[in-house]
């Protein structure tokens, strides 16, 4: 069943202690309010989703894009920083003006977490893809972490595309599934996630339920 998910903001990394002293590696997750700011429906756009705004910004109404502009206008609601679109069922739409917050989730629920990771630069294939590199030894002049050979003979004499290369690595969108919710802090909007989340600090991060697990 497909309902809307959250907009957080990536705190960063700690550790959770439980009630037997064990400990667990957490992410730390800031929801802001989340207030419904859009529906579209079937009927009328081809497909039901719901559209949230969060997280407050500094820029003048007048600074907003037209189309956002005519949004936040429409239901009396200051500028938001981010505005995303989660596709739901039909029973799960909500009305113009609903505000999320972090009870939204349960603990020990399952969630997917998107966001864009951390880019790490220009890479070579042995750090980008795991290669192993050519031998260190007898005929292997200089170049013991290169790819090795790329392309083919006469035909089809090319490089085929997706071919595991050197290459800019990190600042692409990745999606963590399955992560587990430790604990919520409903006080402070705080969101405890078991595991690593994709993204640098103060990344926002698109938060769903998990589509593998329930």
């Amino acid at each position: 069943m497909l309902r809307s998910g959250l907009i957080a903001t990536k705190i960063g990394n700690s550790s959770y202690y439980h009630d037997d002293g064990t400990n667990t590696h957490v992410t730390v997750l800031k929801v802001d309010e989340c207030i419904v700011s859009n529906v579209k429906t079937l009927e009328k756009h081809g497909y039901n989703a719901v559209q949230l705004a969060s997280i407050e910004t500094n820029k003048d109404i007048s600074h907003v894009k037209k189309p956002q502009r005519k949004i936040f206008s429409s239901i009396k609601l200051n500028p938001k920083k981010i505005v995303k679109e989660f596709k739901v069922d039909v029973e799960n739409i909500l009305d113009i003006g609903t505000k999320l917050n972090v009870n939204h989730f349960k603990i020990d629920q399952f969630i997917d977490a998107s966001s864009i990771s951390i880019g790490k630069g220009f890479a070579g294939v042995m750090k980008r893809h795991n290669f192993g590199g050519l031998r260190a030894s007898h005929g292997v002049s200089i170049s013991h972490r290169s790819h090795g050979s790329t392309g083919q003979n006469q035909d089809p004499g090319r490089v085929f595309k997706g071919k595991k290369m050197a290459g800019r690595m990190g600042n692409k969108k990745v999606t963590k599934q399955n992560l587990k919710v430790i604990d919520i802090d409903s006080v402070n909007n705080l969101l405890i996630v078991k595991g690593s989340v994709p993204g640098k600090k103060n990344s926002i991060i698109y938060l769903k339920d998990s589509i593998k697990r329930t």
